[in-house]
């Protein structure tokens, strides 16, 4: 279907553009992703280097975005994209600690635009366009095999 040629690159472009501008100035976002990268890494498995987190979010952000613009893995895309656009916003974004009316209004539009691309992602991730989901296929498989099976 046509909207769905238009649609994932559109909406693919802000996470490449953010992705390569990231890539090469990192500088601020490691240091706005410093807060959250200490609460997570104690309970998660990660590295507590801030730049290299950072750096690697910003990867994915382009690959991601490049593959559902193709059209190539779209759905796997999706979801990564999805999963680097949480810690994005949590560490871009925090509306709620800004005490600035005008600040504070601005991130919110930013938190709300970011929430909006998660809305986008997910339907991408959950569009199988009109094929049938590999839940259905295992679910019918499965039916077959038991129909299959002598009776006894």
């Amino acid at each position: 279907m046509i909207a769905r040629r238009l649609a994932r690159p559109l909406l693919a472009a802000s996470f490449i553009n953010g992705g390569i501008d990231t890539l090469r100035n990192p500088g601020p976002r490691v240091k706005l992703a410093e807060p959250v990268v200490e609460k997570v890494a104690e309970p998660a498995p990660l590295p507590g280097d801030t730049d290299q987190l950072v750096k690697v979010n910003a990867v994915v952000q382009v690959v991601g975005g490049a593959l559902l613009a193709l059209g190539k893995f779209r759905r796997l895309a999706a979801v990564a994209l999805a999963v680097s656009l949480v810690p994005t916003t949590l560490a871009g974004h925090p509306f709620w600690e800004k005490e600035d009316p005008a600040e504070q209004s601005q991130q919110r539009t930013q938190f709300a635009k970011n929430m909006g691309l998660l809305g986008g992602l997910i339907l991408a991730a959950l569009d199988t366009e009109g094929a049938p989901s590999l839940g259905w296929r295992a679910r019918r498989a499965a039916h077959k095999a038991r129909e299959a099976l002598p009776i006894g």
